[in-house]
């Protein structure tokens, strides 16, 4: 598609800020208006209009595709996904270590332990720990008050919790994405822990390397999302 406006702006809304494209405003893939919670989530979905040159780069528009899951899908139903999001509590990653003694298990100690330990503090709940493969079911408490927690995330955080979570299978490394002073570097990091290890032992494929660095980017625009849609 070639480039079709002249100019493309972040207004506010009736309920938000929206792009506007010449004035017009933008709407969802599902045909929604497209309004967001914050004036920097606005600005940076309209730079992302503003940087289409003669023809239209759909895979360019990163936020916009959050935002517009945001809307056309979470603002629908945000129960759904919040039931999605607690099965990844119930297998975290961070959870399932290798045998004690292993030198695996001493570097997803190093690196997951104070993560868990963060959240059971930040939180007030228990998780149980698994050496092995073998699923242990977490406490029913521990659920419920992350449940609650889900409860009061608006959806355009609970849109980029979904793909942070996703990309980590972990629920607790998605969660310690969206505050204010999170490390995102440090949290993928963690997150490809194992497959990290896999690449140190086996060596390098150029192609799951190229794949790593998608997800790696696909983490950090949640995480920049999920930022901006912070309305401070």
């Amino acid at each position: 598609m070639k480039r079709f406006y002249k100019e493309a702006t972040a207004a506010l809304v009736s309920g938000g800020w929206q792009v506007q494209l010449d004035g017009r405003g933008v709407k969802t893939a599902g045909g929604n208006q497209q309004v967001v919670p914050s004036e920097a989530l606005a600005a940076a979905l309209a730079s992302e209009w503003a940087a289409q040159e003669e023809v239209i780069v759909p895979a360019s528009f990163v936020l916009r595709d959050l935002a517009d899951y945001a809307i056309d899908v979470v603002a629908a139903d945000p129960a759904e996904l919040r039931t999605t999001l607690l099965r990844f509590a119930e297998t975290d990653t961070l959870c399932y270590r290798a045998e004690p003694g292993e030198p695996l298990y001493r570097r997803q100690l190093e690196r997951w332990e104070p993560l868990l330990t963060a959240a059971e503090a930040r939180d007030d709940f228990q998780f149980e720990r698994v050496s092995g493969i073998i699923h242990r079911p977490q406490p029913p408490e521990t659920l419920v008050k992350l449940g609650e927690r889900l409860a009061r995330l608006d959806p355009c955080t609970l849109a980029a919790l979904n793909t942070l979570a996703s990309l980590a299978a972990s629920l607790v490394i998605g969660l310690a994405a969206l505050e204010p002073d999170a490390n995102a570097g440090a949290l993928w990091i963690a997150a490809e822990l194992e497959e990290e290890w896999q690449a140190e032992q086996w060596g390098r494929d150029a192609e799951a390397e190229e794949r790593r660095t998608r997800r790696a980017a696909a983490f950090a625009n949640a995480v920049r999302f999920a930022a901006l849609a912070r309305n401070d």
